[in-house]
C-alpha cells in the first residue's frame, strides 16, 4: 500500500476540484466564515480562493452533499449515508462506513470520549480515537487483529496544511499502521481545530488515493454553525 499521496497530478486535481465545488455552492469564494488571520495556519483564510491551475473539470463527476452546513463534493457513483452525527461516502461495493470510505464529522472532538483528534492529530498514534484495532482490507470487518505501531507519513505541504474550497486550511495528516498479523493499512485526516471538523479516511483503498485529496479539498464550511 502506498503511504504517500503526493504528486503534481494529485495537487492539481485537488485544486481543480476545490474550484469546481466553489462554483456549485454559495459563498465559496468569499472565505467569509468568521475565521481569519494572515499567517498560513490551520483555519485561517486567504483573501480569496486560489484559482485552479487548469480549467475546471466536469462537475458531473461530483455532486454536492451536506451535513450541518458543511458542503463537500462526493463522487457520483458513491453511496451517501448520514448516521450517528456524521456523513459517510462509501465507494462502490462497500456496504459499511469502513474500508475505503470517507467520513465528514462535525464537532468531532466535542463528541469523542477521548477528545480525538484535537489532542492526538500530531502524534504517531493519533490516527484514531482508539488506535488498537487493525483496519486492513482483510480485517476491517472482523477487527480480528491488533496493532503493533504506526508511523506518521509526509504529505505534500511541508507545513502539513490543506486549503479547502472556502479558503480555510486544515491540518492534513496521514499514517501507516502495522498490524500484529503482518498487514498494514493507511488512514488520512483533515482537521479544522477551531471549527472542530474532520474529514477522515477510515482505511485507505489505494485505488482512490488521489480522489480522497480531491474530496477533502472541495469542502466548504461557510454555512456551518461553529460553537
Amino acid at each position: 500500500m502506498s503511504g504517500m499521496s503526493g504528486s503534481s497530478r494529485s495537487r492539481t486535481a485537488a485544486a481543480a476540484a476545490a474550484a469546481a465545488l466553489a462554483l456549485l455552492v454559495s459563498g465559496c469564494a468569499s472565505g467569509g466564515s468568521g475565521d481569519s488571520g494572515a499567517a498560513p495556519s490551520p483555519q485561517s483564510t486567504y483573501s480569496a480562493v486560489v484559482a485552479a491551475a487548469e480549467p475546471t473539470p466536469d462537475t458531473d463527476d461530483f455532486s454536492v452533499v451536506e451535513i450541518q452546513g458543511i458542503k463537500i463534493g462526493a463522487p457520483q457513483n458513491w453511496s451517501i449515508d448520514k448516521t450517528g452525527g456524521l456523513l459517510c461516502m462509501r465507494p462502490p461495493g462497500q456496504d459499511s462506513c469502513g474500508y475505503g470510505a470517507v467520513q465528514v464529522i462535525p464537532h468531532v472532538a466535542e463528541n469523542d470520549p477521548n477528545d480525538w483528534p484535537k489532542k492526538q492529530f500530531n502524534k504517531p498514534d493519533g490516527w484514531a480515537s482508539d488506535p488498537t484495532s487493525c483496519r486492513s482490507l482483510g480485517t476491517a470487518d472482523s477487527g480480528g487483529a491488533g496493532v503493533t505501531g504506526a508511523e506518521q507519513l509526509d504529505v505534500d505541504n511541508p507545513q502539513g496544511l490543506t486549503q479547502h474550497a472556502d479558503g480555510l486550511r486544515s491540518h492534513h495528516r496521514e499514517w501507516e499502521v502495522s498490524c500484529d498479523n503482518g498487514d498494514t493499512f493507511e488512514t488520512r485526516l483533515w482537521f479544522l481545530p477551531e471549527s472542530d471538523i474532520a474529514v477522515y479516511v477510515w482505511s485507505v483503498d489505494a485505488q482512490y488515493s488521489a480522489l480522497y485529496d480531491e474530496i477533502a479539498a472541495s469542502m466548504n464550511t461557510d454555512d456551518y454553525k461553529r460553537d
